[in-house]
């Protein structure tokens, strides 16, 4: 355990770090980044409350990416040459925020032992606003907070922003937004290295068994039908997970509610067709008129069609398209992409084999910036107790 004196003087100077690093985001050099984040979280009824404002700008400081792709915290310590090294690298770890809902599994006078629900992790948590700022919380509560790293401190964390306090009473709706936030922001639960790598386990077993259902890992539907066929996929793999728990019973396993599991995003509702790929990195994918993309590669002379040219140039273009479907049909049709993609290009030059990595990589870079997580989301084993002791 750290030493007090270490501890305090942590503790005062990252209030102190905090109060610069604020004043410095407030500026009016930066108004016209943070004035458009605040008057978003007014909503309708337009009246931010406090503690929502000072989490819109705790997240503004730390985490949202200036035109250069720095943050504000970058800009600080750039410009603060009185910074020693310590208080540089405090700072700069607090852009590395731990996001998620907490269980207070332990009070000390001066921390708190939380476990995340999403990632599995216990978190001892301090505060630099003053022990009083912990006095409502209580053993078995939650808390929904950010934590930055008290970097100075050896497995030290704090709260940043406003936390939000739940009583005990409360874990069904915690557990409930828990999951929500798991399946949504799988990022949340994947700085757990074991949870990442039951991701990819999960996953795997998953496309096994969605291209044994489907009888492959790639399909193209059309959009009324596409619904239906991943919703009776999802049914049966529920029943099948029903059959396998001990002591469930034959009518259990078909007590499945009939909400649909899966809906099609709007934007693909228009689609001539859906592509529905699962693939082992990228995990299940579905992709608008991937039908009239797969006719271009297996027949070049549609190449010279305008229509045909702006799918493959919107695949190329759009970042939420991964580089996957481009690569699938490039080597499923390899006599023919090299043609498609000179007649795009206007390069009578181009290969796939010499250039087409290289042309991904030039469209996409946000791809490759960093390491593929799994597709899939994993619960943790106390937000698995928490749900199962849900009442139905």
């Amino acid at each position: 355990m750290d030493t007090a004196p270490d501890l305090a003087h942590a503790l005062r100077r990252s209030a102190e770090l905090k109060e610069d690093l604020v004043a410095f985001g407030e500026g009016r050099s930066f108004e016209r980044f943070l004035d458009p984040l605040l008057a978003e979280a007014d909503g309708l009824e337009g009246a931010l409350d406090e503690a929502t404002a000072v989490n819109v700008i705790d997240h503004f400081l730390l985490q949202y990416r200036l035109p250069d792709g720095k943050t504000v915290a970058d800009r600080f310590v750039t410009r603060r040459a009185a910074l020693t090294e310590a208080d540089r690298q405090m700072v700069l770890a607090w852009r590395d925020p731990v996001e998620g809902l907490f269980e207070v599994r332990g009070k000390d006078g001066e921390y708190l032992r939380l476990l995340n629900l999403l990632d599995d992790l216990e978190y001892r948590t301090y505060t630099n606003a003053g022990r009083s700022a912990f006095r409502s919380v209580t053993r078995g509560g939650f808390l929904g907070a950010r934590l930055v790293p008290l970097a100075t401190v050896s497995g030290a964390w704090l709260v940043s922003g406003v936390m939000s306090s739940y009583p005990r009473a409360a874990a069904p709706e915690v557990a409930g937004a828990a999951l929500e936030l798991a399946t949504s922001r799988p990022d949340l639960v994947f700085r757990n290295p074991e949870k990442v790598e039951q991701g990819w386990r999960s996953m795997r077993e998953d496309r096994v068994a969605f291209a044994e259902f489907f009888g492959g890992d790639e399909l193209i539907l059309a959009p009324e039908k596409t619904e239906d066929r991943i919703n009776a996929y999802y049914r049966h793999r529920r029943e099948v997970a029903a059959g396998q728990r001990p002591g469930t019973t034959r009518g259990e396993q078909h007590a499945a509610p009939g909400l649909p599991l899966f809906t099609l995003p709007r934007e693909l509702r228009d689609s001539d067709t859906v592509g529905v790929i699962y693939d082992q990195v990228d995990g299940l994918n579905f992709y608008a008129d991937y039908g009239s993309l797969l006719d271009l590669f297996a027949n070049p002379d549609l190449a010279g069609r305008k229509r045909h040219q702006d799918l493959l140039r919107t695949y190329l273009r759009e970042e939420t398209i991964t580089p996957l479907p481009i690569r699938r049909l490039a080597a499923a049709h390899p006599q023919n992409v090299d043609t498609v993609f000179r007649r795009l290009l206007r390069q009578p030059g181009f290969t796939w084999s010499e250039h087409g990595d290289a042309l991904l990589r030039r469209r996409k870079p946000w791809y490759y910036a960093s390491e593929p997580r799994p597709g899939v989301s994993v619960i943790g084993d106390r937000l698995g107790e928490l749900l199962r002791a849900r009442p139905r």
